[in-house]
């Protein structure tokens, strides 16, 4: 029986990540270290904790002491870090924090597992590790910075990270690759381009787009809304990461890329156009709705219109454009994205109408001084 270190896995793809494994494979023991911040929300695995197969531990990637016990209280095989600071407004606002985790809790990690997996030396000095151990670290297409209206990200792209949070992804990234090329350590690494899909924290784009025009609020936009990003449905991303870390060449890097690419106003408009249409089709939908009386039963949804968007002062360092080109993962591994944006957004959609109780719970407290210090400034 297999058995996973799963960091970060009370987040939004550490959650899916987990799901997913749980449901595909029945001999499997999974463990979940995650230290439970804004971001990190244990009811999303309120299904798995009840599941035997499951273990989960509160604790930091940085806790040496926390991770080195992990390592010796289980026989872990394989480790997958989604644990990571990944907002880059927050990024902007305390960079210093985006340093500490996604940096040297990375290395932390690394070496604890390196230490565990250790058998010996060969002739040449090197480690030794045990047979069908990897570390998979999961970064973003962050770290190749900004392309023009053409071309795109491939694995050969050099790294050209743009803000603090992708600066810490690069050195993160590097880090890994080197415990490889010095240590020999069997790793991957995947990069992935932006996700949506449930159990999404409502800070990015989609979700916080889906929450305020269910509050009736305005839907902020950064500058003209024109930046462009590739978008993969979460759940195809698992696939992916399932596939890397069990045939994925060792010391590779694999780019994960949805062929999704759209402006961020068109992200918006296809929402309100999404919701609107859901609502009108699912009257049961329109119990979502909050400080909105007037629209129960089979009223007018009018309102849901771009009248809704509010043009705001642009991020600093704001990369233009995102874009991967996953043929290397494709002809080596056969994955491909399976599901298209247009099916991708509805079922995303309907997702968080059916869970209005769980978004309530990841929303309350500190959440909202945060998104008024993010979006209150025009």
């Amino acid at each position: 029986m297999k058995l996973y270190l799963i960091t970060g896995g009370a987040g939004f793809i550490g959650s899916n990540f987990v799901k997913y494994m749980l449901e595909k494979y029945e001999t499997i023991q999974i463990v979940v270290l995650d230290d439970l911040t804004y971001a990190g929300n244990l009811n999303t695995l309120k299904a798995e904790l009840n599941d035997q197969r499951l273990t989960f531990v509160k604790g930091n990637i940085c806790d040496q002491q926390t991770v080195n016990s992990l390592f010796q209280d289980y026989l872990i095989e394989y480790v997958v870090n989604f644990a990571a600071e990944s907002h880059v407004d927050r990024s902007i606002e305390n960079p210093q924090l985006f340093l500490q985790t996604n940096i040297l809790g990375t290395q932390n990690l690394l070496e604890s597992a390196k230490k565990a997996w250790t058998t010996g030396k060969d002739e040449k000095g090197y480690p030794t590790y045990r047979k069908g151990v990897k570390f998979l670290q999961v970064s973003t297409d962050e770290v190749y910075g900004s392309l023009g209206e053409s071309g795109y990200f491939t694995e050969k792209t050099p790294l050209d990270p743009r803000s603090p949070y992708s600066a810490s992804k690069t050195a993160a990234d590097l880090i890994v690759a080197a415990y490889h090329e010095t240590y020999k350590m069997p790793v991957n690494i995947t990069r992935c381009s932006n996700n949506y899909g449930p159990y999404h924290f409502p800070e990015k784009l989609i979700p916080l787009i889906i929450k305020n025009i269910l509050e009736r609020k305005s839907l902020p936009v950064y500058g003209n809304g024109t930046n462009v990003r590739d978008w993969l449905y979460v759940t195809d991303h698992c696939k992916a990461i399932d596939l890397v870390l069990h045939q994925g060449k060792t010391g590779e890097v694999y780019n994960i890329g949805g062929h999704n690419e759209k402006q961020n106003i068109e992200i918006v408009r296809i929402i309100l156009k999404t919701i609107r249409q859901l609502l009108e089709e699912n009257p049961e939908y329109r119990t979502a709705l909050k400080n909105d009386p007037k629209n129960s039963g089979n009223k007018s949804l009018d309102w849901i219109n771009e009248s809704l968007i509010t043009y705001v002062k642009d991020r600093l360092g704001h990369d233009q454009r995102y874009a991967i080109d996953p043929t290397k993962i494709t002809d080596e591994l056969g994955w491909a994205p399976e599901t298209k944006f247009e099916d991708g957004i509805v079922k995303t959609v309907r997702w968080y109408l059916e869970n209005q109780d769980w978004v309530q719970k990841v929303t309350s407290g500190d959440y909202q001084k945060y998104y008024e210090e993010m979006y209150g400034k025009k």
